[in-house]
Order: structure tokens, then C-alpha cells, then sequence
């Protein structure tokens, strides 16, 4: 009896050894015949971008600038997207840009534009399609362009403006923000030309 189930034993282990080998074959050609074609139009997706577009016309997507000036103020320049400059001449560009000037007084100033440029040779940003700026002490100014320098606290903007804030509205010209230069961490903003103030005093 033990000599017939150590045959069968030996006998069922010779089969197994053939089989199996035999049926992994079986399965593996089964995963080719039936897999579909491989359709380079269906692959995934990684990224709705226009390749040739972007080799034509280099851009960055959410930049950012963030620096220190000279007087101690952090300034932080952020964008939808961004073009460096081309070797046509172009200066660097960006679009729906958003901007942080936080003076070591403690003063905060947010700048919102439609677009901007770069120009690194005179260490300035000009903001253009219409410019809104914010400030901590309560005051909203708007115009249509800005100019900002990128090393010390020196804010422009060369047309007509329009200031609303606790003491009414006021128009004018033009406005221009700097350091004081009285040697302490104070700041000044001047309205030019043809400023005209709507005084609205508080309840």
C-alpha cells in the first residue's frame, strides 16, 4: 500500500511538472491575443498644453517675484503667467499680476494689475491695463498704468488716479510714493497736478 501511493505520489508530482509549465504558457498567450491595440491617440493626457506653442513662445505659469529693497521693504510680484524676454528686444511680460510691498514701519501695500513688464537694466516693473493698490492704512487707488523700482521703495503712477479712503475721495494727475528720506522708516505719498479732494468726515 505505501509502495502504491509513493507510485501515484511520484506519478502526480511527473504530470505537475508538465502541466503547469503548460498552463502558465496558455495563460500568457491568452493575455496577448485577446490585449487591444495600443492607441498612441488614446493615451493619457498629462497636460492640455500646446507643445509647439510653447517651444514658439517660451512662458512660465504662476511665477513668482519676491526680493528685498534697499530700505528694508519686502516686495512680492506674483502671475498668472510670464514671458521672458526674446532676443528681438522684447522685454519680459506677464499677465493678472498680484503684488506685496510690506515696509518695515509695519505698512502694507497690495498692487493689482492687468498686465506688466520686467525691465531688468533699469531695476524697474511697469504695470499697465488698468492698476489698483490697496493699502493697510485704509486708502484704494486706481489708474491705468504703475511703475514700480524693483531696489528701493519708489512707486509712480504717471496718470490720472483716483483715491478713495477714510477722508473721501481724491483725484489727480498723477501720485508718486517714496521713503521719506528723514532717515527714519517713514514713507510719503504725494498727489500731482490737478488734485481735487471730496472730504467726507466721519459719523
Amino acid at each position: 500500500m505505501d509502495m502504491a501511493q509513493s507510485d501515484f505520489h511520484s506519478r502526480l508530482i511527473g504530470w505537475l511538472k508538465i502541466l503547469l509549465p503548460l498552463v502558465a504558457l496558455g495563460i500568457l498567450s491568452t493575455l496577448f491575443l485577446v490585449a487591444r491595440t495600443i492607441d498612441p491617440d488614446n493615451a493619457i493626457p498629462y497636460a492640455d498644453v500646446d507643445v509647439e506653442d510653447r517651444l514658439r513662445e517660451p512662458r512660465m505659469t504662476a511665477p513668482n517675484y519676491a526680493g528685498l529693497t534697499a530700505d528694508g521693504a519686502a516686495l512680492t510680484i506674483r502671475a498668472d503667467e510670464a514671458r521672458p524676454a526674446s532676443d528681438s528686444g522684447t522685454r519680459a511680460s506677464a499677465l493678472a499680476l498680484s503684488g506685496v510691498l510690506e515696509t518695515p514701519d509695519g505698512g502694507r501695500t497690495e498692487l493689482l494689475a492687468g498686465a506688466g513688464q520686467i525691465d531688468p537694466g533699469a531695476r524697474r516693473i511697469l504695470l499697465t491695463d488698468g492698476v489698483t493698490i490697496r493699502s493697510s492704512t485704509g486708502w484704494q487707488v486706481q489708474g491705468e498704468n504703475l511703475t514700480a523700482a524693483m531696489d528701493t521703495t519708489d512707486i509712480e503712477m504717471p496718470d490720472a488716479v483716483t483715491a478713495t479712503g477714510p477722508a473721501g475721495v481724491v483725484t489727480a494727475d498723477s501720485l508718486r510714493l517714496t521713503q521719506a528720506g528723514d532717515g527714519e522708516d517713514s514713507y510719503l505719498l504725494v498727489f500731482n497736478g490737478a488734485v481735487k479732494l471730496v472730504y467726507a468726515p466721519a459719523n
